[in-house]
């Protein structure tokens, strides 16, 4: 029986492309502050923070999951269309219709929860976003919904932004005249307030 034995030779090695597979993904999960309620497209937070990610060398892929209106529950119900993303860092920022609502602290609390504690077993990374309540609400009311964000922060370990709009309100021109939402200004900053606790979870 002959055998030929042939030589074996090695490819040339290639530089291989980074295609949108390999791009790790940052969700941007919440309400209508992520969403870009009442700015132009292009415009809401998420964008701005994927123009400075890229700007700083990082190559990650911000997918806006906000949507106007969302309560905590809402978020709840919709873990699993961001868990589909499978995404390395997702930014939650829910619970400003919860507190505008008048929606029992313990309700939000347990959503709250059950969003981050679903994310960190799935492997995703978690910045927690805080926001605060109008002083009509009570300082009682306004305390324990404050305190919300540091409770699950503390709990699961996650980095917390207090208050998203730190340094944003006092700022002219950063606000829409219904006294809630951020205009494109505005969502700049708030992009601003991320980055610090968002660019040490980053690999270039």
């Amino acid at each position: 029986m002959l055998i030929l034995s042939l030589p074996l030779y090695a490819a040339p090695s290639r530089p291989v492309p980074v295609s949108s597979q390999t791009i790790p993904i940052i969700a941007c999960f919440g309400d209508s502050i992520t969403a870009g309620y009442g700015v132009e497209p292009g415009h809401a937070y998420p964008d701005d923070l994927q123009a400075d990610l890229t700007s700083r060398g990082y190559h990650y892929k911000i997918v806006n999951s906000g949507i106007s209106g969302n309560t905590t529950k809402d978020g709840v119900d919709r873990l699993q269309e961001v868990l589909r993303l499978h995404p390395a860092i997702v930014i939650v920022e829910f619970g400003g219709n919860d507190g505008l609502r008048g929606i029992p602290i313990a309700d939000t609390r347990r959503n709250l929860d059950t969003i981050v504690s679903t994310l960190i077993h799935a492997g995703s990374k978690v910045v927690l976003a805080g926001i605060t309540l109008p002083p009509n609400y009570g300082a009682d009311y306004i305390h324990q919904f404050d305190e919300t964000y540091r409770l699950t922060a503390s709990k699961f370990h996650v980095p917390l932004l207090p208050e998203l709009y730190a340094n944003v309100y006092t700022i002219p021109g950063a606000i829409q005249d219904d006294g809630i939402h951020p205009t494109a200004k505005g969502a700049q900053l708030l992009a601003d307030n991320f980055l610090p606790l968002l660019l040490p979870l980053l690999h270039k």
